[in-house]
């Protein structure tokens, strides 16, 4: 299956080329729609219409606190293609960034890429290795 990924502004641009390369084609960026600066629940209306999967590092403000305390953006919406968190106690640079979503990919193609109406939560942990989880959001 192919994802049509949206790289939030608090993230690289340069994760659109990652995307596309691993074939998701009709990937793209907050920054490059124009729809920099937007509030978060203008935002989701866009890409909730336009059938986006939201990569994001605001997990909070798009899932919540995560599966057993559901909120945010995403939680708010009857159907949507899926959010991906991008999350890390160490600062996240470019590169992290970059690493993390590889990542993701890889998960999302060994472990199918359907994410609608799922919240796919990476994060690095403090001794650099990676722990991530899906679940439904909203829930049930």
């Amino acid at each position: 299956m192919i994802l049509k990924f949206l790289i939030d502004e608090c993230l690289s641009p340069a994760l659109v080329n990652i995307a596309i390369r691993a074939g998701h084609v009709a990937s793209t960026c907050v920054r490059d729609r124009g729809w920099s600066g937007m509030k978060d629940h203008q935002l989701i209306e866009r890409v909730v219409a336009e059938d986006f999967t939201l990569v994001t590092r605001n997990s909070i403000d798009f899932r919540g606190n995560g599966p057993d305390d559901l909120g945010g953006e995403h939680a708010r919406q009857p159907i949507h293609a899926g959010l991906v968190c991008l999350n890390s106690e160490a600062p996240l640079t470019k590169a992290l960034q970059v690493a993390l979503f590889e990542y993701t990919l890889d998960l999302i193609a060994s472990h199918g890429a359907d994410l609608v109406n799922q919240a796919l939560d990476v994060f690095l942990m403090p001794d650099e290795s990676v722990r991530w989880h899906r679940y439904a959001i909203p829930a049930g």
